[in-house]
């Protein structure tokens, strides 16, 4: 089992302490985030991408390319890159001029994005995001793979003969496809052959496990071998406490200014209280014992190699805390009982 951590560097105040970070000083978090990460042996990091306040992460490769700066090993993940509103040939540049940078250490997770506020943005509308992440993916793929590639489709103007460069230093980038709510996503990765990443921040269990069936489904609909589908999940939220009530009520601010915010509204979740996102969904708040067997059940359920953490919401004394005692008390436990 691989764990990552991320983050989507949303700023706003902090539930418990009020205090905010000015933007350069919240940066320097993150990338403290990452290089804690690596010391404490997790496998990858994680940038989000969101267009507009109270995220500061509308260009995860500059926020990447310092923290490559920083770290030697640990993988760099986008969580995600928002391939809907971007031209293909800018994200096969950045990415692969990143690739570089970073010794080899680059992976996409691409999706539509989880915000509706970037289509109007960018000029596109919202009705066909699906469309513009399949066409554009269709492209990426390309990019990355072939030389002097002729292409044409329907949202930007066709190629003659392009390569870009930089090359990649991995050959190719790997690339995940996010899921959370359609089964468009769980069918593109099925059909190019390529991971699946499931968000599980919002809604319970079977909806997102669901959606992982059906990317195997579609992954042997379209002949490829069952036993090389590959699946990554994420855990809306970590606390860990000697004992499950003082998880439970330190985490308890956190998740309710979650819950209130827009991304929170945006997504209808279903649960009615902590306690009932606690039993249903995917936080991973309790004892050590208690964490470690939600991340087992998720594993029952999706069979995946991949799981991904966040704390960015956590005051920073908190973040390191948690990122360590998860480090120490279940990842190890965790590896020794899934490998």
């Amino acid at each position: 089992m691989r764990f990552i951590v991320s983050s989507l560097v949303s700023n706003g105040p902090d539930p418990v302490t009020g205090r905010q970070y000015a933007p350069q000083q919240k940066l320097e978090n993150v990338i403290d985030q990452a290089v804690t990460a690596e010391r404490l042996g997790f496998d990858g990091y994680g940038v989000g991408e969101r267009h507009g306040e109270p995220f500061l992460s509308p260009a995860p490769p500059v926020l990447l390319s310092a923290i490559a700066a920083r770290t030697s090993t640990i993988r760099l993940f986008t969580t995600v890159t928002v391939l809907s509103v971007l031209d293909p040939v800018r994200v096969a540049e950045d990415y692969a001029l990143l690739d570089q940078l970073s010794g080899g250490r680059v992976e996409l997770i691409i999706g539509k994005g989880n915000d509706p506020r970037h289509f109007g943005l960018f000029g596109l509308t919202e009705d066909q995001q699906w469309d513009y992440l399949e066409e554009n993916y269709g492209l990426l793929h390309r990019l990355w793979r072939e030389e002097k590639v002729s292409w044409h489709g329907r949202f930007r103007a066709p190629l003659a003969e392009v390569t870009t460069y930089p090359r990649p230093l991995q050959q190719p980038i790997p690339v995940w496809h996010g899921s959370a709510t359609s089964r468009r996503s769980t069918d593109l990765a099925a059909r190019y052959g390529d991971p699946l990443f499931s968000a599980n921040s919002f809604h319970p269990l079977p909806k997102y496990a669901a959606l992982v069936d059906h990317y195997r489904e579609r992954w042997e609909h379209y002949g490829h071998d069952p036993a090389q589908a590959r699946v990554g999940t994420g855990f809306g939220g970590l606390f860990i406490a000697p004992r499950s009530q003082d998880a439970v009520e330190g985490f308890r601010p956190y998740w309710n200014a979650l819950f209130d915010s827009a991304a929170g509204r945006h997504n209808n979740s279903p649960f009615t209280s902590l306690e009932d996102a606690l039993d249903r969904g995917s936080a991973l708040v309790g004892s050590p014992q208690q964490v470690i067997d939600k991340i087992h059940r998720y594993h029952e359920a999706f069979g995946n190699e991949v799981a991904n953490i966040g704390v960015d919401s956590l005051t920073e004394s908190l973040q390191h805390e948690q990122l360590e005692l998860f480090a120490t008390e279940v990842a190890p436990a965790v590896r020794a009982g899934l490998g």
